[in-house]
């Protein structure tokens, strides 16, 4: 059995776990322990970087001794560490990829650096052992993007958002709304009592041949409505947000569309070829329930790691150091590895947005 330690402090959740995978090829999550940061952001409405870190640097060793605890390993039973090495906070980054090389260098253990995106990208195949290739839909805080994922690092893009991250377009109605953050599961929440009809907030690029995305204008139309009418009542915020909800799933299903015609015509042999939507966002009901009728309607399935598994966590990043050292992919000079704040997961596509995007992992 090949054992694996996975370190994630690459924004607000300190996390630490142990993957497995026994000698018949069956994967486990032997431990997978996270602590939030939610309350010490909270008053600030979204993640301050300083205190993030400080809170990292506090919590990790015991984090750590949790997650070894609950598999019931002592660190030189495992044989490998990984940590996140970016995209994400510096800070936080520091914090978890020197922790990780002071235990590779103690135990004498390989190092593994790896891209938090990739972690994403691969949870599927932890989860539902799902085989190469399929199309990942990631969407989160920093990132919004369709990735073909042919194999083990060979991702290629091919649509990503021209301008706010989906994650980022959630938080943002939060705080106009005075809504409590985290500012996705309070928007899904407010929009289950609210008419989404009563608002046409526009579709950006809906209907149009470029397969990218585009938030910003959605965002500017929540602000408007607002706007306009305060101050707000109970009744006017469920409807908000019902009506926000109801464009973003749109967004998505026109615009994933594009891209599961492109990967049908790559790969015309699978009979049922997967569409794997990961992230903090992917666990929104119902971006789900619209991604599985959009699958349905077009032969594809869809696959949706476990809410748990969701947002920010260590077992995705044990799984892809898992990966890489089977594969014999260890990063030469891993100790020498220096965090990397950006990060895309395919280097070769350029950017669609400029030097003004915000955004922790973006």
């Amino acid at each position: 059995m090949t054992r694996v330690l996975g370190i994630e402090t690459s924004c607000d959740e300190t996390a630490a776990a142990v993957v497995a995978r026994s000698n018949d090829g069956r994967p486990s999550i032997l431990s997978n322990v996270v602590l939030s940061q939610i309350e010490a952001h909270a008053a600030f409405g979204g993640v301050v970087p300083e205190i993030a870190a400080r809170a990292h640097v506090e919590a990790l060793d015991g984090v750590i001794d949790a997650a070894l605890a609950e598999a019931g390993l002592a660190l030189g039973d495992v044989d490998a560490v990984a940590a996140t090495a970016g995209p994400g906070l510096i800070g936080g980054l520091i914090v978890g990829l020197t922790t990780a090389k002071a235990i590779a260098a103690a135990t004498g253990k390989p190092l593994l650096p790896i891209n938090h995106l990739e972690g994403h990208a691969l949870t599927a195949r932890l989860t539902d052992r799902l085989d190469f290739p399929y199309l990942l839909l990631l969407v989160s805080g920093g990132h919004t993007q369709i990735v073909h994922v042919a194999g083990l690092g060979r991702y290629e893009r091919w649509a990503s958002t021209i301008d706010d991250a989906l994650g980022e377009a959630f938080d943002k109605t939060a705080k106009l709304l005075s809504l409590p953050y985290p500012g996705g599961p309070s928007v899904e929440k407010a929009a289950l009592g609210g008419d989404q009809k009563r608002f046409a907030f526009p579709r950006p690029l809906k209907g149009e041949a470029r397969p990218d995305f585009s938030f910003s204008g959605l965002k500017t139309a929540v602000r408007r409505a607002a706007t306009e009418r305060a101050p707000l009542s109970a009744a006017d915020i469920a409807d908000i947000c019902a009506s926000f909800q109801l464009a973003v799933t749109e967004i998505l299903a026109d615009r994933v569309a594009l891209s599961l015609k492109r990967f049908r015509k790559a790969h015309p042999r699978p009979q049922r070829p997967a569409l794997v939507v990961a992230g903090g966002v992917a666990a929104n009901a119902a971006i789900r329930k619209a991604l599985e009728t959009l699958c349905e309607r077009e032969g594809f399935r869809l696959v949706a790691p476990p809410l748990n598994l969701c947002g920010d966590n260590a077992a995705m990043i044990a799984w892809a150091g898992l990966e890489r050292l089977e594969a014999g992919l260890p990063e030469e000079g891993a100790l020498a590895f220096a965090p990397r704040p950006r990060w895309p997961l395919d280097t070769a596509s350029q950017p669609l947005f400029g030097a003004g995007k915000r955004g922790a992992k973006a």
